[in-house]
């Protein structure tokens, strides 16, 4: 098990996984559609696109916390 110190490195990198993985592939089926080289295609987008998310995702995360908790009301 990893210890629980890393959790938001490890949310990080499998939202940023997960959510790349997913917009990936639909935007390289808008482009290519179905073809024989959808999933090289695919696959390629998806790691470039990760290597990118990722830090940005561990970068913008905290702001990202900092606003929510701005735009929430407290629970009375």
């Amino acid at each position: 098990m990893i210890p629980a110190r890393f959790a938001p490195q490890l949310f990080g990198l499998i939202l940023s996984g997960l959510m790349t993985f997913i917009i990936t592939a639909i935007a390289t089926w808008r482009v290519t559609g179905f073809s024989n080289g959808f999933v090289g295609e695919w696959m390629g987008s998806w790691i470039t696109s990760w290597i990118f998310a990722f830090p940005i995702v561990l970068f913008v995360a905290p702001m990202t916390r900092k606003l929510v908790a701005r735009l929430v009301k407290a629970d009375a």
